[in-house]
């Protein structure tokens, strides 16, 4: 079938959701010797790289399915997979929906005294771990028998494999993790519907130039690259998954695998600025796409000014140097980025602006009490979508703590303007109120540094409130190469800030990145830094 076609009949199919897209590509009639993954490492024994075809990841799915119905995986068993690879990650999650059971990746980063943790409270059926990961859980109560490893399980009999379970629209296919920015991180479970709505809708539109070729930088166990492996299954697409996203191993994938599109969150742009891009060749990208945490303005406007991207002329289609960058923001409880916002050479839309919502996707800015505020007016950023998550699994006293008049509560601070463009300030949690009805926010004052620091490639602002009321900024810079760690920066800086919080401002630091504290995902710590700030005395 023609891939126009079979998007469109994948749409319109009231069984498919996201536990079973594999198996409906194939019923709907597509060639089993189209595109199907490829992977960093090496898989049952084809070479790192090998681009697999539909059928024959069908067939390794199918191996592992049956190697886990061997060993006793039933529908609804949740099982934790712990592993490095993206293939591990990937091909386990495809086989453990096919059963019907519901996996539960993990983040190959996490400590073992937290995973261990995490395990535990999942209430897991069992384990999948590969040798490193399994002997960083030895000596701990996990609650759940080791199955083995998931490279093991290619070892199956495809042959013997059940057919694939039948999913309800409600079923719950797949529980992904926060990030853990204050400890062990937060259950998020999604349902066959929930993490496929965003898909669906994307499936019934015209297919965006930057999505046939993609290399996937997002992290493997995360929600958003279950997300994008069953958009590129029903775009029919190629896909380059990567089991590590630094900045050097992203540019060299692109330079070498040549896609036309590359997916990931906000920390693999902020690394690739530190780079010389125009020293790399990238011609191939048309678009550069974000979910998670919106992106600070100077990485967008280095990517968007590699590559190229197509514009419709007079003269018909041409193709001009300069990509697209799409931005929004999103979260594992979302299912997908809620916003969009679409950056080229020659767009303007900052100022942390995340563009406008989805059409599945009702959002609302609000205020303490769930009821909505203007345009102009900064509150609490509330969705109603169908992509939204079913809950944090085994926790249902913070499932509904961040629940209000039917809203689900993201935890950010954002105000829309008259236009219906929103723009994000902070995370609640790093900012700071400071009396009369005024908060100071970390994110947009990096982002006002940056734009005002040429020569700083990635900066953290720390903002912390004593007991008695005194609140406090410190300023942490990542220079760029060839930058004066001497210079002093701090009148660009305070100007920058605006008067408010300038006049809170302790110190100006220039850091390494790997003194920041961050999470699996890369996200900042704060409240690490808060507490370290708090207690320390100033140098």
């Amino acid at each position: 079938m023609r891939t126009k076609g079979l998007r469109g009949a994948l749409a319109a199919d009231t069984e498919l959701g996201a536990g079973n897209v594999l198996a409906r590509v194939l019923a709907h009639g597509a060639d089993p010797d189209g595109p199907g993954l490829t992977f960093d490492t090496e898989v049952d024994g084809r070479p790192a790289e090998t681009p697999l075809t539909l059928g024959e990841l069908d067939r390794m799915v199918a191996a592992r399915a049956a190697w886990l119905h061997e060993r006793g995986v039933r529908r609804r068993d949740p099982v934790a997979v712990w592993a490095g690879a993206a293939a591990d990650m990937v091909l386990s999650f495809l086989a453990l929906t096919r059963l019907g059971a519901i996996p539960a990746l993990m983040n190959g980063k996490l400590r073992p005294e937290i995973a261990a943790e995490y395990i535990r409270r999942l209430r897991a059926a069992g384990v999948l771990a590969d040798a490193e990961h399994a002997a960083a859980l030895a000596g701990h109560d996990l609650g759940a028998p080791l199955l083995g490893e998931p490279a093991t399980a290619g070892g199956g009999d495809p042959d013997a494999a059940p057919a694939p379970y039948r999913h309800h629209q409600d079923d719950p296919i797949v529980i992904t993790h926060t990030s853990g920015t204050t400890g062990v991180p937060k259950a998020v479970l999604h349902s066959h519907a929930s993490l496929f709505a965003a898909t669906r809708h994307l499936l019934s539109m015209p297919q965006a130039q930057g999505t046939r070729r993609i290399l996937n930088a997002l992290p493997a166990p995360h929600t958003a690259t279950v997300l994008m492996v069953n958009q590129a299954l029903g775009n029919r697409a190629e896909m380059f998954l990567l089991s590590e996203q630094g900045g050097e191993r992203v540019l060299d994938a692109i330079q070498r695998w040549r896609p036309d599109g590359v997916f990931g969150f906000s920390v693999t742009w902020a690394e690739l600025a530190r780079f010389d891009l125009s020293g790399y060749d990238l011609d191939s990208v048309r678009l550069w796409f974000n979910t998670g945490d919106c992106s600070h303005e100077p990485h967008v406007r280095r990517l968007v000014a590699v590559g190229s991207r197509d514009v419709v002329t007079r003269d018909g289609v041409t193709r001009v140097p300069g990509s697209v960058f799409i931005d929004g923001l999103g979260s594992s409880e979302m299912g997908h980025s809620m916003f969009h916002v679409t950056h080229t050479v020659d767009t303007n839309h900052y100022g942390r602006c995340v563009g406008r919502p989805y059409r599945f996707a009702t959002v609302a800015v609000l205020d303490a009490d769930g009821d909505e505020l203007p345009a102009g007016e900064v509150g609490w950023l509330g969705i109603d979508s169908p992509s939204l998550f079913r809950g944090y699994w085994n926790d249902s006293v913070t499932t509904y703590r961040y629940r209000l008049r039917g809203w689900y509560l993201t935890g950010d601070l954002v105000y829309a303007d008259a236009d219906g463009r929103y723009y994000h300030l902070d995370r609640a949690v790093d900012s700071i109120e400071v009396g009369d009805g005024r908060r100071f926010f970390t994110a947009l004052s990096e982002e006002r540094i940056l734009a005002a620091c040429a020569d700083v490639t990635d900066c953290t602002v720390v903002i912390v409130k004593a007991a008695d009321g005194t609140v406090t900024t410190d300023v942490l810079l990542e220079l760029a190469a060839g930058a004066d760690p001497a210079a002093d920066r701090t009148d660009r800086i305070r100007a920058a800030l605006g008067a408010d919080v300038a006049a809170t401002l302790r110190r100006v630091v220039p850091v390494r990145a790997d003194d920041i504290p961050v999470t699996v995902t890369g996200k900042v710590r704060k409240v690490a830094l808060r507490e370290r700030y708090l207690t320390e005395a100033p140098s």
